[in-house]
């Protein structure tokens, strides 16, 4: 019998009461393990929506070439703009800062990579590789899948 097995069964035999409050424990474990990193994790070229503390007037980015942040409705919009980490730090409108966090960007896990040489090229796959752009692509490249994209766009926009 697996580990987990014996676990599942061990707890079954457990009263209601003893695995609710073990729930719960787990419940807050987990809570304070997410508060306790102060970390935000976002995908290049995505953005993602991330509460920020009441009072907050303004937001100052550690490198703009990392990340981009707006503030919205007492929300933060964080985008990704090229790998690495950077941090934020949220001011409220006397200039005291009311939040503070690092973010990091990490590249798309649908993305296939060719590494031909020095030249990188970079293809989506979801469900189907098709050209991408990415940080780091082959600027002879890049320039053709950019040009097919506008290309595209301006064709589609065109009636």
């Amino acid at each position: 019998m697996r580990l987990s097995q014996r676990f599942a069964a061990w707890l079954v035999s457990k009263s209601l009461p003893f695995r609710i409050g073990l729930a719960v424990l787990s419940v807050c474990g987990s809570a304070f393990q997410a508060n306790a990193d102060d970390t935000i994790v976002v995908t290049a070229d995505q953005a993602r929506i991330v509460k920020i503390p009441p009072g907050a007037q303004t937001l100052v980015i550690g490198n703009p070439i990392i990340a981009d942040v707006t503030l919205q409705n007492g929300v933060m919009i964080v985008t990704g703009k090229g790998f690495g980490e950077t941090n934020f730090i949220a001011l409220d409108a006397l200039g005291n800062p009311v939040a503070e966090s690092t973010i990091r960007v990490i590249g798309a896990t649908n993305a296939l990579v060719v590494q031909r040489g020095m030249e990188q090229q970079s293809y989506t796959c979801a469900p189907r590789c098709q050209p991408t752009v990415k940080l780091g692509d082959d600027p002879k490249y890049m320039n053709e899948v950019a040009g097919e994209f506008q290309s595209h766009n301006s064709q589609a926009g065109a009636k």
